[in-house]
């Protein structure tokens, strides 16, 4: 397949897992891609194993001055940015009894903030020439998780965030259409980071007892999730906009 043959991606937080199974999808349908993260090291051996259509770009998407950096240096080596996915964040098993507040104020930077940021600029950017926003929220964007209050603050943020800009777009006649992807429980390092935290005996339980929840009887694929924000990404999905595309195995079903 070719649908991305000509376009030019941004994928943020992609070194690794969903981020780079995203950037490896539309480097194969003929996308320019480029991939930012802080993991120097990680970010590189992602760009070199996708290919010379892939470029890394150290980022902290919380720093607002790194956006135009980005977009300016993706703009000299493959031109104009047409596809914008808002993949970085993070999450901790944690109640509100134990949480922080710098820990919150973390969550909330890294998974809400740096969407905000990273939407204000595509918006600018893609508006002369229109194009896709992708937001990666989650599952948990929908439903109460009492050991991730902040992380189900932050997706559940992001997805009405992308409501309100995808109207703004539509009804200013941008040609930019805005969509989030809500991920279940998918077989990443953030996933398996955060189980790992719980202790071996707690994270097989919690594991087994996540498994037992969805329809489908397993975690999903990042692959899964790639072809998902591939979907959005492209018209194929032209008359979709403001929309959440669930993607967990029947989960919230």
């Amino acid at each position: 397949m070719s649908r991305f043959s000509g376009k030019v991606v941004l994928i943020t937080g992609a070194a690794k897992g969903l981020g780079f199974a995203t950037a490896k999808r539309f480097v194969e349908e003929g996308a320019k891609v480029a991939i930012t993260d802080r993991d120097i090291a990680g970010g590189k051996a992602a760009a070199a194993e996708l290919g010379g259509n892939c470029l890394f770009l150290e980022q902290d998407v919380t720093d607002e001055a790194s956006w135009a950096q980005v977009f300016d240096a993706i703009s000299k080596k493959f031109g104009p940015v047409d596809v914008v996915v808002n993949n970085a964040g993070i999450g901790h098993f944690e109640t509100i009894e134990t949480m922080t507040y710098e820990r919150w104020l973390k969550t909330i930077d890294v998974n809400l903030n740096s969407v905000f940021l990273g939407t204000k600029i595509a918006v600018e950017r893609l508006k002369p020439r229109g194009g896709a926003i992708v937001n990666v929220a989650s599952v948990e964007g929908f439903l109460g998780d009492p050991a991730l209050p902040a992380y189900n603050a932050s997706k559940g943020a992001v997805r009405i965030f992308t409501k309100s800009t995808a109207i703004l777009c539509a009804r200013s006649g941008y040609k930019i259409r805005v969509n989030s992807v809500c991920p279940g429980f998918v077989e990443t390092k953030l996933v398996s980071d955060a189980l790992t935290a719980l202790g071996d005996e707690a994270a097989e339980a919690a594991s087994a007892g996540t498994i037992a929840r969805i329809p489908m009887g397993r975690f999903g694929r990042p692959e899964e999730i790639a072809s998902a924000i591939a979907f959005l990404a492209s018209d194929d999905a032209s008359y979709v906009t403001g929309s959440d595309l669930v993607v967990d195995g029947g989960f919230t079903a």
